[in-house]
């Protein structure tokens, strides 16, 4: 499909997700804190006519949270979304959006009704041509305005608390990359001061399902913006890798030839500019990330600190943290011990699982191999290696998943580091999705991978596979084993046989002894086991 044409499908598009609606980013929405727009299909709020959904009042979670925030009041991401809106669409069945007008995850059709599943694949088994078209609509998301979403460049105190509205316009990949900074950024506190120990989508429970739900959101809104619905994330599998293999300038851009830290002129992703990395910045103004352009994207790769991140994640640190059975532990922050979700955000050792700050482990450990803007938490995801990188991350994820089987209950409901509780809003989400909500296995939100097909299969074995490890390595004792039961039982056998015999010869009145019987099916038992 030609950019001309996939321009063209802009103007025709459905609405999508993000964050601040831009029916709702005005002074009577604010003031009434509302946001319930029309459906296009009838007009009415939500789609009601047409029993899509209603607008209602949001029901916020009343769990107790963690000590890590000892403020309340300060912060607009307080018991999102209720500074902004305290009443919003709730949708019925399979719809889902701001405006109830979309599907939800996994579902299609007119009426929401036809279940889907597509398959992210690993970006070394595309073609040229699905590889090339990858990249094109990276490029395409970076110069195509957002056409339902706007961002916010004040607080809520900062907009009059309403009445004077602070939004601007902005790219479709530089509105996710907003959005991950605005989870992750830190509390104002007024005059210089802030609150650090805050994110919203990192270092607690909900930070699989934060970016589970950030790619899901990120994957459709390509599918809209290029008229391709059966677009998906592709993922770099980096386990074991040697060297940053997709930076070359065939996929994510390689090296500059004469400055290491930028990207080659040979990748059109050397002309990116990147937003949201000047956070000292921001806090010494009090202010918001507004979207201005500060230059090139830099990356480094290999040239980090080996004593944080000696190398790239192996594939047997990757092992022993799904077979870690505890999703979360402790305090359920980065200091949480035998913690998969610690230890697979990067803040435990992958090998003991013993929580360690001064080491970058596999999640972790990738964004401080790239060296430069992937290493930096809140403007991340202007490389787009990150969304490689995570889709990877959400496989290791849905395996533990898949191995574990965990009920949804399993997830955190209270104590839990602020907005991380099961049945806390994901900030900046709108419309509105609880953690809980994507504690479950991908194929229920309507995507597998590629290594990961034949579900029933595939959890079969990851259930099965230490137990399998284990045989093999005792797979020489347990032959030999074999062998020897089986002549075992052929002497007790031709030994039974005999005494039969002999008994049969015997007079009547020499009966044989009852414990003599029963041990001898004992014996026979224990062979056959």
């Amino acid at each position: 499909m030609s950019l001309l044409a996939m321009g063209f499908l802009l103007g025709i598009l459905q609405p999508c997700m993000g964050q601040f609606p831009r029916a709702c980013a005005n002074t009577e929405n604010l003031l009434r804190k509302e946001c319930c727009p029309p459906w296009d299909g009838d007009g009415s709020p939500c789609g009601q006519l047409s029993s899509r959904g209603s607008c209602q009042s949001i029901l916020l979670s009343q769990a107790p949270l963690g000590p890590q925030f000892p403020f309340s009041g300060v912060d607009d991401r307080e018991d999102w979304p209720s500074v902004f809106y305290n009443r919003t669409c709730q949708c019925r069945g399979n719809f889902m959006g701001f405006n109830c007008g979309e599907c939800k995850f996994g579902f299609s059709g007119a009426d929401c009704t036809q279940r889907r599943v597509r398959t992210r694949r690993n970006i070394f088994r595309l073609s040229i041509r699905e590889k090339d078209k990858f990249l094109a609509y990276l490029n395409l998301a970076k110069s195509t305005p957002s056409r339902d979403y706007v961002i916010a460049t004040g607080t809520y105190a900062q907009m009059g608390n309403g009445s004077n509205p602070m939004f601007r316009n902005i790219n479709v990949y530089d509105l996710f990359v907003w959005m991950h900074y605005y989870a992750s950024r830190d509390t104002l506190l007024g005059g210089s001061n802030v609150w650090r120990d805050i994110d919203f989508a990192h270092e607690a429970p909900g930070f699989l399902p934060w970016h589970r739900a950030f790619l899901l959101l990120w994957e459709r809104e390509i599918q809209k913006i290029t008229g391709d619905e059966d677009f998906t994330i592709p993922y770099w599998d980096w386990r074991d890798a040697k060297f940053c293999e997709v930076c070359t300038n065939e996929y994510m851009g390689g090296r500059h030839p004469t400055n290491p830290n930028l990207l080659s002129p040979a990748s059109f992703f050397s002309s990116w500019q990147v937003i949201c990395t000047r956070s000292e910045e921001y806090n010494s103004q009090q202010a918001l990330c507004n979207a201005t352009s500060e230059g090139p994207i830099l990356r480094n790769p290999g040239n980090n600190d080996k004593s944080r991140t000696p190398r790239l994640p192996s594939s047997a640190e990757v092992e022993f943290c799904l077979s870690l059975s505890h999703y979360e532990s402790g305090t359920m922050d980065k200091m949480a011990n035998y913690s998969f979700r610690n230890t697979l955000e990067g803040f435990a050792d992958p090998h003991t699982a013993i929580s360690n700050i001064s080491q970058s482990g596999l999640h972790n450990a990738l964004h401080i191999y790239m060296n430069g803007s992937m290493s930096q938490v809140q403007g991340s995801a202007n490389d787009p290696i990150f969304v490689l990188h995570h889709a990877f991350v959400d496989s290791i994820f849905e395996r533990w998943l898949r191995r574990h089987r965990p009920l949804r209950e399993i997830y955190p409901a209270a104590n839990a580091p602020i907005g991380h509780n099961r049945e806390n809003y994901m900030v900046p989400f709108i419309p509105l999705y609880r953690n809980g909500e994507f504690f479950i296995p991908s194929r229920d939100l309507g995507y597998d991978y590629q290594y990961l097909e034949e579900p029933e299969l595939g959890s079969f074995q990851d259930l099965l596979m230490p137990y399998l490890e284990q045989a093999r390595q005792i797979w020489g004792w347990l032959a030999g084993a074999a062998v020897i039961g089986g002549i075992i039982a052929a002497l007790l056998t031709g030994l039974a046989l005999a005494c039969r015999k002999k008994r049969r010869e015997t007079s009547a009145e020499i009966q044989p002894l009852l414990t003599e019987s029963e041990d001898y099916n004992n014996m026979s038992y224990q062979s056959h086991l």
